[in-house]
């Protein structure tokens, strides 16, 4: 077994001196980058891959699974853009794979898939799973797994932290409900795992069955809720909804403090933290 972290984001060399190129979102501005949800500052020495590699070390990962993250709003803008973008991120990632020793593997960015365990989508993308069947069949035919994003998007003068708070959440939750009505039945055996406890989606049950919802129906195996950015009390609660088999491990490095996610996953004991952080999300690894 192998301790894995399913939720990380990294931008080879090549991708950031791509959208330091550009002259609209997404793009950057030294080490700012520009989105349609406002200007946020990284630090991008954390997309080194010796970094990376260090820092898997600190929190005692074996594996992380990065992808790009559909919250800088690649959809939103031309596909010819888009294409050119996810191209060179791909092609960079292999090459951060290839390197990591065994370290690292990746999802592709919602399209092809050679040398990827799975892609991710935003969670926009739930709204028409028949534009999303290609890849949906194309997974369950590689035996990969669909990794479920917040998309993100515009705005208003709100405080910085709106969009992780307000806007994820609600995204993540409409897509965890689409999914339940109109993609389980249709890819029951595709396994999708969903970001940030899909927006806490699973507190969303009780509510659901006054509305003459068999909740029961809704506990599928194939399921999975990462745990990134999440503490003890939410993490409780999705256990005692849907136990602990349904968990896997996510941080969201760089975009996130690991550090109180995985505090609490350890507080669980060593049974539940092995579940979570090892038997659960290498289970979904082709």
């Amino acid at each position: 077994m192998t301790v894995v972290d399913l939720h990380q984001h990294l931008w080879p060399e090549r991708f950031v001196s791509a959208l330091s190129a550009r002259a609209s979102p997404p793009f950057l501005r030294g080490s700012t980058v520009v989105l349609d949800e406002g200007e946020f500052e990284l630090d991008l020495r954390e997309h080194a891959l010796e970094r990376r590699l260090a820092v898997l070390d600190r929190d005692g990962t074996e594996l992380a699974v990065v992808s790009l993250q559909t919250t800088i709003g690649l959809d939103r803008i031309p596909s010819d853009e888009r294409a050119e973008l996810v191209e060179i991120w791909e092609d960079g990632t292999r090459e951060l794979v290839a390197a990591a020793g065994g370290r690292l593997a990746a999802l592709s960015a919602g399209g092809s898939l050679d040398g990827f365990v799975g892609a991710a989508v935003g969670s926009d993308a739930l709204a028409d799973l028949d534009a999303l069947a290609p890849l949906l069949h194309e997974l369950r035919r590689r035996g990969a797994f669909l990794f479920v994003h917040p998309s993100g998007g515009p705005v208003d003068d709100s405080p910085e932290w709106w969009p992780a708070v307000a806007v994820y959440p609600a995204q993540m939750q409409a897509a965890y409900m689409a999914w339940l009505a109109h993609g389980q039945e249709r890819w029951s055996s595709l396994p999708v795992v969903f970001a940030i406890l899909a927006g806490g989606a699973p507190f969303q049950l009780e509510r659901l069955s006054t509305r003459g919802v068999d909740v029961r129906s809704t506990l599928h195996e194939n399921l999975y809720l990462d745990t990134s950015s999440y503490g003890r009390r939410a993490l409780e609660l999705c256990i005692e909804t849907l136990g602990v088999a349904q968990l896997v491990y996510g941080s969201d490095i760089p975009v996130a403090d690991p550090a109180p996610t995985l505090r609490a996953v350890l507080g669980f004991g060593e049974s539940v933290a092995h579940m979570i952080r090892d038997a659960n999300p290498t289970g979904l690894l082709p």
